[in-house]
This record gives structure tokens, C-alpha cells and sequence, in this order.
């Protein structure tokens, strides 16, 4: 009995109900342009750390939905420096997060680029650099082989589990990349956000290496994405919207992978989440707009160069409360100059101090 899609004598001319298609399509593309036009009017900086947000974020997020805990200043530090920006770390960066940091900018920034199997093996081997996922040794750099047996998605206890779904035999991969790559790459009347959607499922469904196979999807998603909107400028997280469905995410994907070459309910999902992504997209313009208006506002105070550096990271997710003692950390300065620099700032009605003795903190105005 043929169970999974890939079985279908029709794989892999997928089909869907455009009537249910194209309207969601249609407003997909409307709130795209709407977000590049107000992105438009910020500057280039505010443009930039906006990039910085929404890329450090897609790598954390796309990282969790594998159950993956990424260091998040290691990453933010990773991001800052392949977009040339100095954001005052100088953290040590572990070789597997700057390993993931380098597919997804090279997904975004060269989404222009073709795809080839040597970059697809480059993005695989970059994110396992000691050849190892976790405790396991796995084959990194080239595609999965029969030694370990199929390749099958399951859940539950030892001895209970459940197959949710069953991959292609590894001696078709080869075969099955090659239409793959051919499809990301050739240019066809079919829109780029649905291409998007095709390509995220149908390289799923091939599952072709031992393990990264969720990461390099979503590293695909926004290369076609960002061709969507000939923009290397990410401004929204697919995979963030992704990480809070993550239960839907699996489902939708499970029902698809079971059923005809009609991919409907996977598209309907995609666009669904896609809008939603970019719909709160809104706080992060919203942050970055702030931190223009605080730097045009006070464009005529003379700072030094501890209080912009810590300045800056207030709007940059700074963590927990500012304190004099983490003023000394971050500037690497005795606490008396901490206190001189943060009474510096009350005094120019840039900082409010809050709280008495040990609970003294200060918030921005």
C-alpha cells in the first residue's frame, strides 16, 4: 500500500486550489511592499540593526524548533559582525552557531546566487563543524546513506514508537536533489512566495541528510523569500511565526506528506503563518523607529563613548536591569566612573533612576 506522497505516481507535480490560493498570495505581496516602503523611510543604520534583530532571531528561533538552545549573544554577536556592525561584543563565538549564522546570511544576502549541491553540502557540514549532533557522530557534507536504515520521523517511548513519516530510500536522493535544484533554479511562471512554499515542503519530504534537514528548509524558505523581494533586507521572521505554531507546523506537514500531490492545506498553512510573520514585523519597525527618534532627538548632547555603547545596547534587547555594576561589565570601567557616566545621563534627562540601595537601576526616559 503506497502511504507517503513521495509514493504517488504523480510525485512531484504538486497541484492546489488556486481559488483558495491566490487571495492569500494577493495579501502576502500587498503587506510585503507596505513593510519595504516603511522600511524605506527609516535610513540605512536603523535599516541595519533591523536586519540585525530579525536575522538573529530567524537563526535562534529556526535552532528551537529542533529543540536546539542557541548562546543568543553569541549569535547576535555572529550576525553583527558579518553586517559590518559594531555593537560592543567581543564575546567568543562557538564554531556551530557561527557556523549557522553563515547559511542563513548566505541564503539571504546571495539569494540571488543558484543553488548547487556543493552550497547545500557547504550548509549542512557548517552547522555540525566536529561531525557530531549531540552525543551522535553523523555524516556531515554529503547526503544520508542506507547504513543507518530508513530515515523516519518518529515519537514515543522505546518499544511505543510512532512513525509519522517514512523518507525516501537513500539510494534515490541523488536522483530526487537533482529535480529539486533544477525547480529552485529555474525560472518559471510560478510566484516566488508560493515557489517558497513548494520548496520548503518538497525538500522535507526528501529528508536528504542525517540531520539539519528542518534548518536547511527554513534557510530555503527565506532564499526564495528574499528573491520574492529582490532584497537581501529581512525585515520578518518566517521562522519565529514557525517556533510559536511549531505543534501546527509538524501536523500540517505530517497530513501533507500522507496525501495526494494536492498540496492546498500546506500552502493555505504557509501564507497563513507568511502574513502573520510579516504582520508582526510591526514591533520590530517599531523599535527601530524609537531608537531613530532617541538619537535625532538628542543629536546635539555630547556623549562619550561608554554611555553610547550602552545606550545603544538599551535598544538592542539589552537583558534585565541597568545597573551600575553591569555599566562597569559591559565598559570595563572601575564602578566610580560607572556612577559618574549613569549621573551624567539623569542629569541630561536621558536616564530615570529607579529603586533605593541595592535595587538602584535606571530606565530610559
Amino acid at each position: 500500500m503506497k502511504k507517503y506522497i513521495w509514493q504517488n505516481p504523480k510525485y512531484p507535480d504538486f497541484t492546489y486550489n488556486k481559488d483558495v490560493i491566490m487571495p492569500l498570495l494577493s495579501l502576502v505581496r500587498l503587506k510585503q511592499g507596505m513593510l519595504i516602503g516603511k522600511m524605506q523611510t527609516v535610513g540605512y543604520n536603523n535599516n541595519q540593526h533591523a536586519k540585525l534583530n530579525v536575522l538573529t532571531e530567524d537563526v535562534i528561533k529556526s535552532s528551537e524548533i529542533e529543540g536546539l538552545k542557541l548562546n543568543v549573544e553569541q549569535v547576535r554577536s555572529s550576525v553583527a559582525k558579518r553586517l559590518g556592525l559594531n555593537i560592543g561584543s567581543d564575546i567568543y563565538i562557538e564554531r556551530d552557531v557561527q557556523g549557522i549564522v553563515d547559511m542563513m546570511l548566505d541564503a539571504t544576502i546571495n539569494f540571488n546566487e543558484p543553488m548547487t549541491v556543493k552550497r547545500l553540502f557547504s550548509w549542512q557540514a557548517s552547522m555540525f563543524p566536529n561531525g557530531r549532533s549531540g552525543l551522535y557522530k553523523i555524516k556531515t557534507g554529503t547526503w544520508r546513506d542506507y547504513k543507518k536504515g530508513k530515515m523516519q520521523v518518529v515519537s514515543g517511548a522505546l518499544g511505543h514508537e510512532k512513525v509519522h513519516y517514512e523518507a525516501p530510500d537513500a539510494e534515490v536522493i541523488p536522483k530526487e536533489m537533482s529535480r529539486l535544484i533544477n525547480y529552485i533554479n529555474r525560472k518559471q511562471d510560478t510566484d516566488l512566495v508560493i515557489k517558497a512554499g513548494i520548496v520548503h515542503l518538497w525538500f522535507v519530504i526528501i529528508h536528504p541528510f542525517e540531520d539539519g534537514n528542518g534548518r536547511i528548509a527554513r534557510a530555503l524558505t527565506d532564499m526564495l523569500l528574499a528573491r520574492s523581494e529582490n532584497s537581501q533586507d529581512r525585515f520578518y521572521s518566517m521562522s519565529s511565526q514557525i517556533k510559536k505554531v511549531r505543534n501546527s507546523y509538524y501536523k500540517v506537514l505530517e497530513i501533507t506528506q500522507k496525501s495526494s500531490v494536492d498540496i492546498t492545506s500546506w500552502l493555505k498553512w504557509f501564507l497563513e503563518n507568511l502574513i502573520i510573520s510579516i504582520d508582526n514585523s510591526q514591533l520590530l519597525i517599531n523599535d527601530v523607529l524609537k531608537r531613530a527618534e532617541f538619537w535625532d532627538k538628542n543629536k546635539t548632547q555630547v556623549f562619550n563613548d561608554r554611555q553610547i555603547k550602552v545606550l545603544t545596547k538599551l535598544f538592542d534587547n539589552f537583558e534585565g536591569k541597568l545597573t551600575a555594576k553591569k555599566w562597569a561589565k559591559i565598559c570595563n570601567c572601575s564602578h566610580d566612573t560607572a556612577n559618574r557616566d549613569l549621573a551624567d545621563l539623569v542629569n541630561k534627562n536621558i536616564l530615570k533612576k529607579c529603586g533605593e540601595a541595592r535595587a538602584t537601576h535606571y530606565i530610559l526616559v
